[in-house]
């Protein structure tokens, strides 16, 4: 690719990422009040997959070309990112409420699911059987969130089109996000080569925030638009589809090698969630204070090479 040309695919992909947000956003909301389902059910569940599915493709394509060994280090290292950048950049833009069935059913659920994980992947291996339980407990999961329809007020319409028509903008706002996603990260790993940066540097870097760039520019702009449920929706549902979903399936595709480093990154991954739980528990919110500790926590990682 040109560098001239991929400096242009580059500022197109961010301009993209922007527009499909937009439109995922508010076709997203529009689809919660018509249908009578909360905007955090509608974050954890249709959001969070879309926004998750280049997590899955670079999980899935490891396992394809026979780098199992790879699929848990991309998956659990997109969770740290997503807890630790994502919502620490939220949360340095405004401090986000927490609502009480987020904390009480999807935290205690991001917790079970981490420690679940952990558990399956201890013996340095996650077997076709265990990957065949993690996707039987994500369907179980999201059909208690769809048992009550959320908390959600229906919107009373005549007007036949709405459903349809939110739908469709949610629908058309995933595909741009996920097509502008994979472009930003062939565009800016073109214009990484062209200035020599390494190949470690730009998996570390370029792949592994590229592929989050959807749940950034989603929650970021949720929370500017006073979505709070859907940023916050966005990221925890995204990590549990990550970790019950995506690694499920990659598991009953083929057996996943736990390498050290992913084991050790899954360790700091349990910590990390834990911590961010506990603090929405206790203060109901998440301060400007706390996104930049969770940010700081980046950094440590970093610095001390856990995952």
């Amino acid at each position: 690719m040109d560098l001239l040309l991929a400096a242009v695919l580059l500022v197109g992909s961010i301009v993209g990422l922007w527009l499909g947000a937009e439109w995922l956003i508010s076709g997203a909301a529009a689809l919660a009040r018509r249908f009578g389902v909360s905007e955090l059910v509608i974050g954890l569940t249709v959001v969070a997959f879309g926004t998750g599915l280049p997590e899955a493709v670079v999980t899935l394509d490891a396992v394809a070309t026979g780098h199992t060994d790879l699929a848990v280090g991309n998956v659990v290292g997109s969770n740290i990112v997503n807890i630790a950048v994502v919502l620490g950049v939220v949360a340095l833009i405004r401090a986000l409420p927490v609502s009480r069935s987020l904390v009480r059913r999807d935290g205690v659920a991001l917790v079970a699911t981490t420690v679940i994980v952990a558990g399956a992947a201890v013996d340095g291996v996650v077997s076709r059987m265990e990957g065949g339980v993690l996707l039987f407990l994500w369907v179980v999961y999201l059909w208690s969130l769809f048992r009550n329809h959320g908390s959600g007020m229906r919107e009373e319409t005549t007007e036949q089109g709405v459903g349809l028509r939110a739908a469709g903008k949610l629908a058309v706002g995933l595909v741009v996000i996920v097509a502008s996603g994979a472009l930003l990260v062939d565009a800016a790993t073109t214009v990484a080569r062209a200035f020599g940066i390494s190949e470690w540097t730009i998996g570390a870097t370029v792949v592994a925030i590229g592929t989050s760039t959807p749940e950034l520019v989603v929650s970021v702009l949720a929370v500017t638009r006073g979505r709070a449920g859907l940023s916050l929706g966005n990221v925890v549902g995204s990590n549990i589809v990550n970790l019950f979903g995506v690694l499920g399936l990659a598991a009953v595709l083929a057996p996943l090698s736990v390498t050290s480093a992913a084991l050790d990154g899954l360790w700091w991954l349990l910590v990390l969630v834990v911590v961010f739980v506990v603090t929405l528990w206790t203060g109901r919110r998440l301060s400007r204070a706390e996104g930049g500790a969770l940010l700081g926590s980046e950094v440590v990682r970093w610095i001390l090479g856990f995952g």
